[in-house]
């Protein structure tokens, strides 16, 4: 991937996921074992990438690679970005049949047109408002005719920000949004609303507001 781009939330996103990798790994790359919904999610958008002629799909926002993985074993050629570089670390540890590499979603580093799908399982959540149609520009261009993306993220109107996390100072602001909003983003930069699933917070301590996945696809 090419360098990174170096906005003030970039770094303190980069930083905060640095400092918390390891722990980050132990507790959260099993989370979805008992999210039946999300997992459908993922399946599904997986399946309607897989019966298209590009079955390519970048992961943004990987993280530890849990998805990644998921939406292999649904037949895709997924391989996955993030922005920081413990945490592919950790990817590559946890799953080394896969390809990952540290790179931005606000600039990608991939020819236009060149995959499938594109998969942003919570990793919107860390986008100012202000650059958030820059990078769905950045999806719209990467995504082949056709091609479908996913979305996912905490609903809501208020920002969260967290300064520390796992025993170490960081600060991570978490912007939760309305599905609504969202598609309109997207249609604005020529991506149709497909599918859209909303849930309550799971009882597991960590989720708070109701949590939204959202399927659009390139006109």
């Amino acid at each position: 991937m090419g360098t990174v781009d170096d906005h003030d939330f970039l770094t303190g996103t980069r930083t905060g996921y640095d400092r918390t990798a390891g722990r980050y790994a132990e507790r959260f790359h099993t989370h979805l074992d008992d999210k039946p919904l999300d997992r459908a999610m993922l399946g599904a958008f997986a399946e309607l990438v897989a019966a298209t002629e590009n079955k390519q799909v970048i992961d943004v926002g990987c993280g530890t690679g849990a998805t990644t993985k998921i939406l292999h074993d649904h037949g895709v050629e997924a391989f996955g970005i993030d922005l920081s570089p413990k945490m592919i670390d950790h990817a590559q540890r946890l799953n080394p049949d896969l390809i990952f590499e540290v790179g931005s979603m606000t600039s990608l580093d991939i020819p236009d047109a060149s995959v499938g799908g594109v998969c942003a399982w919570y990793s919107i959540i860390h986008i100012p408002d202000g650059h958030l149609d820059r990078v769905f520009d950045e999806f719209v261009r990467v995504l082949a005719p056709g091609g479908m993306a996913l979305l996912a993220f905490q609903v809501g109107d208020q920002p969260r920000v967290l300064q520390e996390a796992f025993g170490q100072q960081i600060e991570l602001t978490f912007f939760r949004r309305q599905p609504d909003d969202i598609s309109r983003r997207l249609e604005r930069t020529g991506l149709r609303r497909y599918a859209e699933l909303v849930r309550e917070p799971a009882n597991d301590g960590f989720e708070s507001t109701p949590q939204a996945y959202l399927i659009a696809q390139k006109s």
